[in-house]
């Protein structure tokens, strides 16, 4: 399974190390899926991180880490020239729906504007993929 994580998953996984988000960010370490990635993800990722509210959340070290481990380890995709059949709400976001859709992957997202399009497009929220892939574990066929 290939797989486009939202920044806001990355985010959630290292302001809540406990967390859904930081579980599959495990997964993914793991093996259990290819994480896929494009220059404007990781762009927006370090946009996010550098702002001043997480300054006293994630320490710098964390922060490098965060956009060091996907660059290495997660397939690089180039940003897709062409705009997605579907929209979001939010047109910020459809980079991340066109990605996924040129990647042959599944977006995951905890915005509640993308999880609305999920009739039209392959998008799960951290704790659906996290299902998804033990009961896929758990399924002896």
């Amino acid at each position: 399974m290939r797989v486009v994580f939202d920044p806001n998953v990355i985010i959630s996984a290292a302001l809540s190390p406990g967390g859904t988000p930081a579980l599959v960010y495990e997964l993914w370490r793991s093996g259990a899926f290819e994480l896929v990635v494009s220059p404007k993800l990781l762009w927006e990722l370090e946009g996010v991180l550098a702002r001043e509210k997480f300054a006293d959340l994630v320490h710098p070290d964390e922060v490098a880490q965060l956009l060091l481990v996907p660059t290495s380890d997660a397939v690089l995709a180039p940003d897709p020239a062409e705009e997605p059949g579907v929209r979001s709400v939010d047109p910020d976001d459809d980079y991340l729906i066109a990605l996924a859709s040129h990647t042959r992957s599944v977006l995951i997202s905890g915005d509640k504007d993308l999880l609305d399009l999920s009739d039209r497009i392959p998008v799960y929220s951290p704790a659906e993929l996290r299902a998804l892939i033990e009961d896929s574990a758990s399924d002896p066929t």
